[in-house]
């Protein structure tokens, strides 16, 4: 397919929606030292949908807060500045992931239950494993296939293609993607998150999930969301085509230090977290 085809479907990310202001102004304000609750509340308010979701979410039997959470302000206190950005990002892709994605037989909603799904499980690893930023493991658990978004097209041409080579070569649907098309979702992932100005942990996390043994930035928060994407798989939420042939890299499990019985764990606990519907409502 050569590079032409690659920089063809590049120049298409150059179309990608760009993150809102409102929403790169929510990220900035979390990110300065410097800013006030007031602050963010103040940013939050001016958008009506942002502000019902994150009361909604404080007050979801996930965050399990005895009392109703009925002001951003309160919202902020108890969640945090890096909740608040996680879901001011959460709320913008969900209109992204929420298209069918026929290239990858997932139906209209089903990426971003299965994104918000790995986010929620990277998030609850990175507590379990003490990684020291949790909420970077849910965004890059949340944001680890939003490649699917832009190639979707492309692999719908070449849809049999692709399914051919995963049965006959036994292969996973990744590799036999990067064979036909020339590169992966998770690479054209991370060029989104390049254009979109994340730090460079999260971008290495969006383009290595499948491969964490090559990260050399943060070789930890690939590992997280790795088995965060391999339980959800697991798990078979809107599990699409791409969803067979998946295994925990030896490297991840070594580099988080997990046992077999600790990943059992994991896997029952994950189980246990992704029933309270209010986390999925974005």
């Amino acid at each position: 397919m050569g590079n032409k085809k690659l920089n063809y479907i590049i120049s298409k990310v150059d179309d990608m929606p760009v993150l809102p202001d409102r929403i790169k102004k929510i990220i900035a304000i979390t990110e300065d030292p410097d800013s006030t609750i007031q602050d963010l509340e103040k940013e939050i308010l001016k958008d009506q949908s942002l502000t019902s979701k994150i009361l909604k979410l404080a007050n979801s039997a996930y965050y399990g807060y005895p009392r109703k959470i009925d002001t951003v302000s309160q919202a902020t206190i108890l969640l945090g500045f890096q909740t608040i950005k996680s879901m001011a990002l959460a709320s913008t892709v969900s209109k992204m992931m929420s298209n069918e994605l026929k290239g990858y037989a997932l139906g209209k909603n089903d990426l971003w239950t299965q994104s918000q799904t790995c986010a929620i499980i990277s998030r609850y690893i990175a507590k379990e494993v003490k990684f020291p930023n949790p909420e970077t493991a849910y965004i890059a658990g949340l944001l680890r296939d939003i490649g699917k978004t832009i190639l979707n097209f492309y692999v719908e041409k070449e849809y049999h293609a692709i399914i051919n080579k995963v049965e006959s070569e036994k292969i996973p649907f990744l590799e036999a993607e990067e064979e036909i098309l020339g590169f992966n979702h998770a690479q054209v992932g991370e060029k989104i998150a390049i254009k979109w100005n994340f730090p460079e942990e999260l971008v290495e996390a969006i383009g290595l999930h499948h491969s964490p043994e090559k990260a050399t930035i943060n070789p930890i928060l690939v590992s997280i969301v790795h088995i965060a994407d391999a339980i959800t798989m697991m798990m078979g939420i809107s599990i699409g085509a791409d969803g067979l042939a998946y295994n925990f890299s030896p490297f991840a499990l070594e580099k988080l230090n997990l046992t077999p019985n600790d990943l059992e764990r994991l896997i029952s606990q994950s189980h246990d977290l992704i029933i309270d519907e209010d986390s999925f409502d974005l």
